[in-house]
């Protein structure tokens, strides 16, 4: 990347004004993040809806690249994920569809229509998981509230159900906005805003803790006593090295490749000569992205959510209370040194960790078609030197691919284990949770969009500065 070029460009009128356009459409964004839901109650609503988010994985996760919207009960909770699961039901449909798969490849007007199929596919989906939370928080959150249960008109469910769906569809817009700039892609940048959103918290909750100084203060030397937590200092010093550590980690782990050399071969035609040359296929460590943690999670919501409805029907029902207590995500409670872990507090971890690994196998292999690809190589006279064309390309692509997500698939499994890693070890040291909002996944989406958007930038940089190297 040359950041001098970046800052050089800054100077361009029209760059200038693509910056300034993604930063305000950002701002709005951050806006509409605490407009609230016309509910009856919201505070009652957002007391519950606080219990949700420190005792479901699924819920802090929602609320986490929501940028807050579920904690304040807004009228984006639904958030970008209907326009993002329709995304993701096109591309399998592309693939199991002959009749889609030749339209995906009539160029932009094929993509222009598939894309205006996933934003009317976006709008039910919507509407869906707008009344599934709406139903979540009025038969399960509530009902365990102290304040009592809240109950919801026909008006207001009504009224709620157009307000998210409109939420929803609002981001999707504000979405494409920020894609047509040219300097990002629109969903990511969301999403990325949504996590950054999540850091003063965290930072805020971390001063606090370092200037408690009710359990001792920092002395140095023996002689200077700083208004400082020792123990929460030495945390933190270990978590800034270790936050280094992980993100050199995530960097490496995204921008690994296995470089392919693709020959061409020299052809004649007329008194030209086309071909003869060499050029490189990259293929990426995790070619599925965190696609995979989406899906794992959202499985091992299902089971905990159906055993919440048996409990509401029937309190005493043993297979609800299983449910709920072997597909929840791990508490502070169960790390704790005087209660200790139990054989239940593993089946999240170990069935998440299972779940991202098959996950990665299954996306890899829709977005990584290793025979459409070793069809068009040979149409184009392409060759991997010792690898005969067809169907030997096509297994030779395949074989690397599943190497590469050996590694890929453990890589992604332990990035999304971090939280439950760091918790127990917090637990364990300080007798609480730190309470840190961004997971290993939150992360690797921040390096991830990130890295993808400075690329962009610095492409657009360098065309607006093309004039000044001449």
């Amino acid at each position: 990347m040359n950041f001098k070029t970046i800052f050089k460009s800054f100077k361009n009128k029209d760059m200038r004004k693509r910056i300034l356009a993604v930063l305000g459409i950002l701002v709005a964004y951050r806006i509409l993040a605490h407009i609230p839901v016309p509910l009856g109650d919201t505070t009652t609503f957002r007391e519950a809806v606080n219990k949700l988010v420190n005792n479901t994985d699924l819920g802090g996760f929602i609320n986490l690249i929501s940028g807050g919207g579920l904690t304040n009960l807004s009228i984006i909770l639904v958030g970008l994920s209907p326009y993002i699961t329709a995304s993701i039901v096109m591309q399998l449909l592309t693939k199991a569809i002959p009749s889609m798969e030749e339209l995906s490849k009539d160029g932009e007007t094929g993509r222009r229509k598939i894309n205006q199929w996933t934003r009317i596919a976006s709008i039910p989906l919507a509407v869906l998981q707008s009344i599934a939370y709406i139903f979540i928080l009025s038969n399960t959150v509530l009902a365990q509230s102290s304040t009592g249960a809240v109950s919801l008109t026909p008006e207001n469910w009504a009224l709620a159900v157009t307000a998210m769906t409109a939420g929803s569809a609002l981001l999707m817009w504000l979405g494409e906005l920020i894609s047509e700039q040219g300097i990002g892609n629109g969903t990511s940048t969301i999403i990325l805003c949504s996590i950054i959103s999540a850091f003063p918290t965290t930072f805020a909750n971390m001063l606090s803790q370092l200037f408690d100084t009710s359990q001792g203060s920092l002395s140095l030397f023996g002689w200077i006593n700083l208004p400082i937590n020792p123990a929460m200092a030495a945390i933190m010093l270990a978590l800034g090295v270790g936050l280094i550590i992980v993100l050199y980690f995530l960097v490496k782990v995204n921008e690994a490749q296995r470089i392919i050399t693709i020959n061409y071969a020299k052809r004649v035609h007329g008194n030209s000569a086309y071909g003869g040359i060499k050029s490189i296929m990259p293929i990426k460590l995790i070619a599925a992205g965190v696609v995979p943690v989406i899906f794992a999670v959202a499985f091992l919501s299902v089971p905990a959510f159906v055993g919440q409805l048996i409990q509401n029907a029937d309190p005493s029902s043993q297979v609800g209370q299983n449910l709920v207590s072997w597909f929840s995500a791990p508490s502070a409670q169960n790390f704790d040194q005087s209660v200790g872990l139990q054989g239940k507090d593993f089946i999240y971890p170990i069935v998440y960790f299972v779940l991202v690994v098959m996950f990665t196998y299954f996306y890899t292999s829709i977005v990584f078609n290793s025979k459409e690809i070793a069809e068009n190589l040979q149409k184009q006279g392409g060759f991997i030197e010792g690898v005969r064309p067809g169907l030997k390309t096509e297994k030779y692509f395949s074989r690397t691919v599943n190497r590469l997500n050996l590694f890929g698939a453990l890589a992604l499994g332990v990035i999304a284990m971090l939280p439950y890693i760091t918790d127990y070890i917090f637990i364990q040291t300080i007798g609480y949770p730190l309470g840190i909002s961004v997971s290993g996944t939150g992360l690797l989406i921040v390096v991830t969009v990130a890295l993808e958007n400075i690329r962009q930038v610095n492409s657009r940089a360098l065309m607006v500065t093309y004039d000044d190297y001449q």
